[in-house]
Parts: structure tokens; sequence; C-alpha cells
């Protein structure tokens, strides 16, 4: 044994005689970096499947919302018609045509706008729940959540059941929040760019076919409760497959040397999660002494006045864009580079400003699809490359509450942007309407521009 030790340590100083210490260990350093990408690829296929399968059990519920509000309409809950006397007020006071197809899309976008802004409220909580507990615990308790909500839903046989279950799923639905934060644990930068982009993907393709499979739904007979019941269970049969996944196949990407062990007060750590001002400034990464999707409801208004678009027609609308994304999500925002996301940003921004032009003014198919393909473009590539970009603030520790914020304020716009809209809709017509947001695009070109000043500094 002595003599083989002896022989393997001579073989040792031959072999750094021979290639030199410099080599053996840029060798070493490679075989690392290789294992390293392997673990990394194998996460982000993880983290793929996973949101895809969650996204498609969510959008199932699209395309059916109108059927599912006339359904409810007819039934004289208390809940239902409160929400009923809210949105009549809103109608009178902006003027919308008392028409029962608009009011069903009013209320469709108050139930929208309620979702979302249950996401502004929990996707910097569970973000910082990660950061201290892990990703993994949290992933299976938000899952589980949204399973119990898709429950509620195949026997809301109530409005107000219906309602709860959208309660429990907004708040629950800040799992997307924990998919970036897993991409952003990511230790290589080319490695976090695919997983941001991988994520717009999933995006992608479950907003492509989740409504389609909800759309076959939606030409099931009204009167028969099984038109709402058989996407409930799909949609409880996918999170149901996603949570066995979670289980077995995805680890636990946050070291516990990386662990969120020093807290602020809790009072102002709450503070910090929940006030929108705090969030833009990204005050609860900051204070920590540590060492270092809107358009679509305007949309739907405008196919159907314009061009008398029927569901089916704005689902393959909804597909085309969807297609568009995933193209270029898959073909080219997972391939840009570290360091040109601000870039790519500003181009996306540039190509909003014609493409709401166009939409606004479309008198015909050829333009419409025009301004829509140049707006896939820009949303397959803005958020994969401001969800990369955002990864590199804060410390190891913080990456959970820093995507969180992220998607808090994302979720934000998203509860604000169909009321805004369609009171601009209403009051001013589409054509000005889409005028007014192009023209918005000018403000975030502008913070882009003033962050490069900062930046040349």
């Amino acid at each position: 044994m002595a003599a083989s030790g002896k022989g393997s340590c001579n073989g040792c100083f031959r072999l750094i005689r021979t290639q030199g210490p410099e080599n053996i260990f840029s060798r070493m350093d490679a075989d690392q970096t290789t294992q390293g990408n392997g673990h990394s690829s194998r996460i982000i296929t993880v983290v793929f499947f996973t949101l895809l399968l969650d996204l498609l059990g969510f959008t199932l519920i699209l395309p059916l919302l109108p059927s599912i509000l006339d359904y409810y309409s007819e039934r004289n809950d208390v809940v239902y018609q409160s929400l009923q006397s809210l949105v009549d007020r809103f109608k009178e006071a902006f003027g919308v045509p008392s028409e029962v197809k608009y009011n069903t899309v009013l209320f469709g976008g108050l139930i929208g706008s309620t979702f979302s802004l249950l996401q502004f409220v929990s996707s910097p909580l569970t973000g910082a729940a990660s950061d201290r507990y892990g990703r993994r615990p949290l992933m299976f308790l938000t899952t589980a959540g949204l399973i119990s909500s898709y429950i509620l839903w195949a026997f809301s046989h109530s409005f107000t059941i219906f309602l709860l279950s959208r309660v429990i799923g907004g708040i629950c639905k800040s799992n997307v929040s924990l998919c970036t934060a897993i991409m952003a644990d990511l230790p290589q930068p080319k490695a976090r760019n695919k997983g941001m982009a991988m994520i717009g993907v999933a995006f992608s393709l479950g907003f492509t076919f989740g409504p389609l499979m909800g759309a076959y739904f939606a030409l099931r007979p009204k009167e028969s409760d099984l038109f709402y019941q058989g996407p409930a269970f799909l949609a409880l049969g996918f999170s149901a497959v996603d949570l066995l996944f979670i289980f077995i196949m995805l680890p636990e990407t946050l070291h516990k040397d990386n662990k969120a062990h020093q807290m602020t007060s809790k009072i102002q750590e709450l503070r910090d999660l929940l006030n929108p001002l705090a969030l833009f400034n990204f005050t609860a990464v900051t204070r920590t002494k540590e060492i270092p999707s809107e358009q679509k409801f305007t949309l739907s208004f405008l196919t159907h006045q314009r061009f008398q678009f029927s569901s089916m027609q704005q689902g393959k609308m909804f597909l085309f864009i969807g297609i568009v994304m995933a193209l270029i999500q898959g073909g080219y925002a997972r391939r840009i580079k570290p360091g040109q996301q601000i870039k790519t940003v500003r181009l996306a921004l540039i190509l909003l400003i014609p493409a709401f032009l166009l939409v606004g003014i479309a008198w015909n198919l050829i333009l419409l699809y025009t301004g829509l393909f140049l707006y896939s473009f820009a949303a397959a590539v803005v958020v994969p490359c401001l969800s990369a970009q955002v990864s590199e603030h804060g410390t190891a520790g913080q990456k959970g509450v820093v995507m969180g914020i992220l998607r808090s304020l994302g979720a934000l716009a998203r509860a604000l942007g169909p009321i805004v809209s369609s009171s601009v809709y209403w009051l001013t017509g589409a054509e000005s309407c889409f005028f007014i947001y192009s023209v918005g695009f000018i403000a975030p070109l502008a913070l882009l521009s003033r962050l490069d000043r900062q930046k040349n500094e």
C-alpha cells in the first residue's frame, strides 16, 4: 500500500512537471464550471416545466370568465349584487354603454384587478419568506394553496365561493416570483439570463395553450355545471402533478450560508414590503445591513368593436401573440448576453410606440397583426431582460425579496391597468387611448437613459 501511495504521488509530481500547475488548476476549474453548468441546466428545466404546468392551469379560466359571470348573474348572490352596483356606478361615471357584453368585460376587469392586487401584496412577502426558509418549502406551500383554490372553484355553486377561490389563487400566485428567485440563485450570469428567458417561454406557451383548452370548455352548454367543473378539475390536475413534480425534482437552490439570518424589525419590514414607494426603491433590500404583464383588456374591446371578433377569434389572436413570443424567447431572448439587457429593453420600448399606434389606427387585419407582431417581440424580451438585470441586485440572501418586489410591482401595474385603460378608452376612444399609451413609453425610455448616465458617472 505504501508503494502504491508513493507511486501515485510520483505520478502526480510528474503530471505537474509535464503540464505545469497553471494548466492543472485550469482543467480543474473547467471541470467545476462544466458541472455547475449541468446543474444549472437541470434546475432551469425543472423550473420551466413547473411553471408551465402552473400556467396551463391558471390560464384555463380566461376564455371562460364571461360565461362564468353570466352563469352567476342569474343567481341572486349578495356578493355578486354588491359588486354589480359598483360596476354600475363605474359605467355611469365614465359613460360606458349599458349593454350586457360591456358589463361582463368590466366585471371581469374588476375581478382581474383584485387578483393582481393580491399578488402585489403576497409576492414580496413570499419572496422575503423564501430568503429565510428556502425556495422549495415556499414553492410547495403556494402550489398546495393553488390546489385548494381549484377545489373551491370546482364546487363553487355560488359566486361567493368562486370569489373566495380567486382570492386564495391570487395570494398563492406568488409562486411565479419564487421561480424567478430560483433562477436568480444560479451562480453564472449566463445561466441566469437563460433561466429568465425560459420563464418567458413558459409564460408564452402557458398563455397560448391554456386558453385554447379553456375555449373548448367554453363551447359546452352553460345550463350544465360541467361547463366550469371540467376546466376546474383539469386545473386541479395540472397543479397536483406540479406539486408532485416539485416534491420529486426541485432541489433547494438557496444555500444555507446565504439564507437571511439578519432581519429588520417586523413592523418596518412589513411596511417596506407593502408600501408601493418603498417597493419602487427596493427599500427592503437596501435597508438590510448585509454585505454584498394591461393592454389585453382594451385590446379585447377594440377587436370586438372594430372587427366583431368572437371569443374564438380572440383566442386565435392571442394564440398568434403567444407563438411569436415563444419563438422569440426560445430563439433570441435566451441568447442575449449579460450586460446587453438594458440595450435590448430600450429597443423593445422603441418598438412598442409604433406597435400601439398601429393597433390603435388599424382599419384592417394586416395593420392589426403588424402591430401585434411588434408588441409580441417587445413583450417577449422586456420581462426576461429586466428580470435578469434585477436579479443582480442585492446579496445572495436577498434574491427572494428582490424578485418578489419586481413581481409585486408588475402585479400592481396589472391591477391598475384594466381600470385606467378602460376609463381612458371610454372617455377618449380607441385611437386616442392607444396613442396616449404609445406616448407614455417615452417615460421609461427616459428612465433608462438616466440609468445609463448614472452608470457612466
